[in-house]
């Protein structure tokens, strides 16, 4: 199962930890999803989702402040001891401080409080969004991810057949390298997947005759960018020439990565073939058809309304 440290939430988001009594060295985080526990301040325990980071706003900060001292212990003993799936912590958003009676039972039971200086949606939805790409199913596959024209395309193919040679014209040309030789595939929703490169070669392409390339440093930090979704694999293999390539794209071929389709092209290679463009147009006529423009589907019609024209003539 796929975690991340409480100690790198709490430097994502610049909270402040109010138990320092308590090592969170240890703590990881697992679920993409938050909970606000105002049933719980309530006394409603069932399905209660400890597992999950809790997030505390005005409603229920006032409400458990409005409890008696008696019914305060009872909900915070309920809330805070969960000795075989323990909250990885709570945090306090708009700068709210915990009472002390909270405080004292959060440090007994070791469940790390924290404060967040956002208002309680902005801190809920910058939480959510973060934990869902770093907790998201992950693969990894061998490619260059790069940004064309706002278009993540994804270039994949046999080792030694011009995928960096491909992306390194496309940087020169203004487009953005995301990862070379290793993406790093994850699965943030039934519609997106998003790419990365591994911290060890990020920014760096290799090219064969001349070794490691740092991208940011010659070209800049506008040339690279750290994730991209994927919205195009462009496959590219050996020309054959006894096969058959599709010459007018009226139907879409797809590939699947962590069960999600993404349209892919193949794309055959032969000396004299310009990679960067073939992408650069790939990505632009992906574009079109997202807004609803289709070439080959034009030109089809223009076919059919040529030849019913035409038998119009003969009669």
């Amino acid at each position: 199962m796929a975690s991340i440290s409480l100690t790198k939430i709490i430097d994502k988001f610049k909270w402040e930890n109010l138990t320092p009594e308590i090592d969170i060295s240890k703590i990881k985080v697992t679920q993409p999803d938050i909970n606000r526990p105002a049933l719980q301040m309530a006394g409603y325990f069932e399905h209660f989702e400890t597992t999950r980071l809790q997030i505390v706003g005005f409603v229920e900060y006032s409400y458990m402040n409005e409890l008696n001292e008696e019914r305060q212990k009872e909900i915070f003993e309920k809330l805070l001891n969960n000795p075989n799936n323990p909250i990885p912590a709570i945090v306090f958003c708009r700068e709210l401080y915990p009472n002390e009676l909270f405080k004292e039972m959060a440090i007994k039971y070791g469940v790390p409080l924290l404060m967040s200086k956002k208002a309680t949606s902005e801190c809920m939805a910058e939480v959510i969004r973060w934990l869902n790409v770093k907790l998201a199913p992950c693969i990894s596959v061998h490619g260059v991810l790069v940004d064309v024209y706002g278009e993540g395309v994804l270039i994949t193919g046999e080792s030694g057949i011009g995928k960096s040679e491909a992306a390194l014209e496309l940087i020169k040309r203004g487009h953005r390298l995301v990862t070379d030789d290793v993406v790093e595939i994850r699965r943030v929703s039934e519609d997106t997947l998003v790419g990365s490169a591994p911290d060890i070669t990020k920014h760096f392409i290799e090219l064969r005759g001349i070794g490691i390339v740092d991208v940011k440093a010659l070209f800049g930090a506008s040339s690279v960018r750290d994730t991209q979704n994927i919205d195009l694999v462009i496959r590219l293999e050996d020309w054959d020439k006894d096969k058959e390539y599709d010459r007018l794209g009226l139907e879409e071929e797809y590939t699947e990565y962590l069960g999600n389709k993404v349209v892919c092209h193949n794309i055959p290679i032969r000396p004299g073939r310009n990679l960067a463009i073939i992408c650069e147009s790939a990505a632009v006529n992906h574009r079109q058809k997202k807004m609803g423009y289709n070439a080959a589907q034009e030109l089809y019609k223009r076919v059919q309304n040529s030849l019913a024209h035409g038998r119009e003539n003969d009669d």
